[in-house]
């Protein structure tokens, strides 16, 4: 159990660790906090003095039990009997809610209707909520929740993809950010039918779900004036308090969202999920501070990656010149949302091709809406073109990376845009001379050990590099300690430690003295993370306010008495080790404690970092990748192992090699488990997901993976953002599952064309 030390706290970094730079490999300086439990999650919080003088209720989810229908009554006496049980709200008898749909669009909502848990007595899906028990003790409420009985009337459902493919529509209710495919360029049908070599495949990707460390959960704290404060698991604190202002009417003064930690989201925390309205309709309603954890199996009733269906036709002259590209693909939504991915543009974007034609259609599913998963869309599209590829370089008789290299777009091919930087022929070539490439045997089948089949395979990654806008605000004290503030999230991929990086480099600071504070609604304005965005975002606002403290503090350093810098320009000055000083001329140098002398007040400053759209839509801005693996297969069991990978990736400037090596090595075994092993199974006679634990969907493990080489090509990106960086989060992920599918067929010349890639599927070829 987490060691409740202390209250709402920012971390800091260890004293000692001394000046870094950026590209450094820096320890987490929120890591001591997390190993010895002082790192307080949103269920490990409790009302304090400020709160209602009553203590927290515990709040347990009734599940619904149907796929579609209606309640037709609600029987609660049960367990209302339960000793410590204070209410079972449901939609009967829950606080006023507002009635229209913009108050439940959280920021990043697809178009439709969301979904509003406890609102009528509709079903929409298998699992949604229909009560919340209420009780002084979670264990009351457990048991009485498994009391209440609830009546259907039940209707017909359809939750099968591939069945109902004949529905397939184009979305006419798109969500901010989504991009629709381009235009059809050239001819490709007719390019494709009169072709020497070509191919044609169908792909199949099941349905995956989020399983973080760390289960969705809110506590609400009802305070004595009527304030809540809100500690959620949330990708962010300001959408969620968004989403809460509007949906009970509340001013946004009345309510405070935290999320100083998060246990792992990776999409899954983008939009505000089910438990927090319900904490708060239970605060509200009982006028008491109330938790809502949500179980294992509950955290596969709010969203997934969606099923998916994909076409793709390639066509290629003898020597390997792509002349056609035909992509499409049909994916699952819900009833009520218009859920969308950027599946097939990637197609449009990879490769040099004058034909080229992309389709995307979703299919309306009685499962609730799809979810971002990390890299959405990209996860799914390219991995099904990458496979393409390596069936048409087995075509061509073709080594599938000099395919790729004989096809290497100088520029976008959908939009003619040059890239804003590109270094993929880099990560090919490194990635490549690292793993040994080389060596490869180009005929299937050709490596064995013992009794197993070794394959080696590659695929591309490519993934967007976005910049939204922030504000940051940084004051720095006499003493030289810095803190910078946004209202930034740290879902454990290291804006923490980034951050700080990012500050102690730009006023010349040791890492110690230099604090971050985020995930708290109240700090300057910050966008949700996700899509890789943060670093390149918040870090550009970091860098900007940080600027903006050089002007001042070297202002105060040139009208100090006799100072060396009296008659220096900015440009010519460095912030280096605690001091200012001239460049490249020792003695020079004015110690930055010694300029900040004798302030009364600390010096603050503001910024507000907004994106150049001008100069950015004239260019192509993503990041690239190049992944290398290597397989063993069992043919008598069809067991695959993925011994080795090499990732080689250029994302712009690395901020943190440490804690970005980890991003990507995290993102490779994620690739590994989309491979192999993740996979939700529907019960489609009740359009139930069936194995929602630990024990039947199979995360990727540590004796699942081996050994991960991660390479960082070098690239410094001025148009993404100010600092250069992209961002590392999802482009890890982007890849893999094609090249642990490429490596399995030059391991066995069997074709899997669906993941996961169980050993039946291999077996059967």
């Amino acid at each position: 159990m987490t060691v409740l030390i202390q209250a709402l706290r920012t971390p800091s970094a260890d004293p000692g660790t001394g000046q870094v730079r950026i590209g450094d490999a820096v320890s987490r300086v929120d890591g001591r906090d997390k190993v010895t439990g002082q790192a307080r999650y949103a269920a490990e919080y409790t009302p304090d003095a400020g709160a209602s003088e009553a203590g927290l209720l515990y709040g347990v989810v009734v599940s619904g039990a149907i796929a579609k229908g209606h309640i037709r009554a609600l029987h609660t006496e049960a367990a209302m009997a339960v000793p410590g049980v204070v209410d079972v709200i449901w939609h009967e008898n829950r606080p006023k809610i507002r009635s229209f749909d913009i108050f439940y669009k959280d920021m990043t909502a697809p178009g439709g209707s969301p979904y509003r848990p406890l609102y009528n007595n509709e079903v929409h899906y298998s699992g949604q909520p229909v009560a919340l028990v209420v009780a002084d003790t979670f264990e009351a409420a457990r048991h009485a929740a498994a009391l209440v009985r609830v009546e259907y009337d039940v209707q017909p459902h359809e939750t099968y993809l591939l069945e109902h493919q004949g529905r397939a529509h184009k979305p006419s209710r798109l969500k901010a950010g989504y991009t629709p495919p381009p235009d059809v360029k050239g001819h490709p049908d007719e390019v494709w039918d009169k072709a020497a070599v070509k191919i044609e495949a169908s792909y199949y990707s099941g349905v995956e779900h989020h399983n973080p460390l760390e289960m969705f959960a809110t506590t609400v704290i009802h305070g004595a004036d009527g304030h809540l404060t809100i500690y959620d698991k949330t990708q962010s604190s300001q959408n969620s308090r968004w989403y809460v202002s509007h949906v009970f009417g509340l001013s946004k003064d009345k309510v405070t969202v935290r999320n100083p930690y998060v246990g792992g989201a990776f999409g899954s925390g983008l939009r505000p999920q089910y438990q927090l309205p319900l904490a708060v309709m239970a605060a509200l309603k009982l006028e008491r501070s109330v938790r809502v954890v949500l179980t294992r199996q509950q955290m596969f009733t709010f969203g997934h990656r969606p099923e998916t269906q994909q076409r793709l036709k390639l066509s290629a002259d003898a020597d390997g010149t792509l002349t056609s590209i035909v992509h499409e693909a049909v994916a699952e939504t819900s009833r009520y949302e218009d859920y969308v991915e950027v599946v097939v543009n990637w197609s449009g974007e990879l490769y040099a091709c004058e034909h080229i034609r992309l389709g995307y259609k979703i299919v309306d599913l009685d499962h609730a809406s799809p979810m971002d998963m990390r890299a959405p869309g990209a996860a799914h599209g390219v991995h099904a073109l990458e496979v393409a590829m390596d069936e048409l370089s087995y075509a061509l008789k073709m080594d599938p990376l000099a395919l790729r290299l004989k096809n290497y777009a100088e520029i976008d091919p959908s939009h003619g845009l040059p890239y804003s930087t590109k270094e993929l022929r880099e990560c090919y070539l490194q990635g490549a001379q690292r793993f040994g490439w080389d060596q490869r045997p180009l005929e299937p089948g050709s490596m064995r050990e013992g009794r197993e089949l070794i394959g080696w395979g590659m695929a591309t990654g490519m993934w967007d590099a976005m910049q939204m806008f922030a504000r940051a605000s940084a004051v720095l004290h006499a003493d030289g300690s810095l803190v910078v503030s946004s209202a930034a999230s740290d879902i454990g991929t290291g804006t923490y430690t980034a951050m700080c990086i990012i500050a102690a480099e730009a006023l010349g600071l040791p890492l110690e003295k230099v604090r971050f504070q985020l995930g708290d609604s109240t700090l300057p304005v910050a966008p949700i993370e996700g899509g890789s965005s943060h670093v390149a975002t918040v870090g550009s606002a970091v860098a900007g306010v940080c600027e903006k403290l050089q002007k001042t503090v070297f202002k105060r350093a040139r009208e100090m008495a006799g100072s060396p810098l009296a008659t220096a320009r900015l440009a010519d000055v460095e912030f280096v080790d605690g001091v200012v000083r001239l460049r490249n001329i020792p003695g020079t140098s004015v110690p930055l404690t010694q300029i900040l002398a004798g302030i009364e007040q600390p010096l603050e400053e503001k910024y507000l970092m907004l994106p150049n759209m001008l100069k950015q839509m004239k260019f192509q801005r993503a990041t690239h990748s190049a992944v290398f693996v290597e397989v063993r297969v069992d043919p008598e069991f069809g067991t695959v192992r993925v011994t080795r990978v090499v990732s080689a990736v250029a994302a712009g400037r690395i901020i943190n090699a440490k804690t970005a090596r980890s991003q990507i090595i995290g993102g490779v075994v994620w690739g590994i488990g989309q491979a192999l092993h993740e996979e939700t199974h529907c019960d489609h006679r009740l359009g139930r997901f069936m194995n929602h634990n630990l024990s039947e969907y199979h995360v990727s493990v540590n004796a699942d993976i081996h050994d991960i080489d991660v390479i960082f090509v070098k690239e410094d990106d001025r148009i993404v953002s100010r600092i250069g960086a992209k961002g590392v989060g999802e482009i890890g992920q982007v890849g893999v599952a094609a090249a642990v599918c490429n490596a399995i067929y030059h391991a066995t010349g069997q074709r899997v064309r669906s993941t996961p890639m169980t050993p039946e599927k291999v077996m059967r070829g």
